[in-house]
């Protein structure tokens, strides 16, 4: 149960982390979906979809760069509605992170009544 509770939580934040990574520079999929592993455990079969969609949905754009070692290589970056998507999720994000660390630094309320029986 706790394994599915950590993958959802990643999948909820996996679209900001997305914009995040390309708020810093433009880059292509393999690249993302590599630094999102190591960081925290999402691996292709997630991004990839969420690329695409997050292209078909205007956030993303994409140019191809021809490459010494292959076919071209499709890179993305943030279109206008991407960065101003990220802006919005990232003010939401630090909302609901403060919240969230409220609730969880605040002492029980067991333990604020005498004798700490329920």
């Amino acid at each position: 149960m706790a394994e599915s509770n950590e993958i959802q939580l990643k999948r909820g934040v996996l679209e900001l982390c997305v914009l995040a990574l390309l708020a810093r520079g433009d880059s292509y999929a393999y690249e993302i979906a590599t630094r999102l592993a190591a960081e925290i455990g999402m691996g292709e079969g997630t991004i990839y979809p969420l690329m695409r969609r997050m292209q078909a949905d205007g956030l993303l754009e994409d140019y191809l760069v021809e490459s010494s070692s292959g076919p071209p290589r499709r890179y993305y970056r943030l279109s206008k509605a991407g960065r101003t998507s990220l802006s919005s999720q990232r003010e939401s994000w630090e909302v609901f992170s403060r919240a969230i660390d409220r609730i969880l630094k605040r002492p029980s309320s067991r333990s604020r009544h005498a004798g700490g029986a329920a």
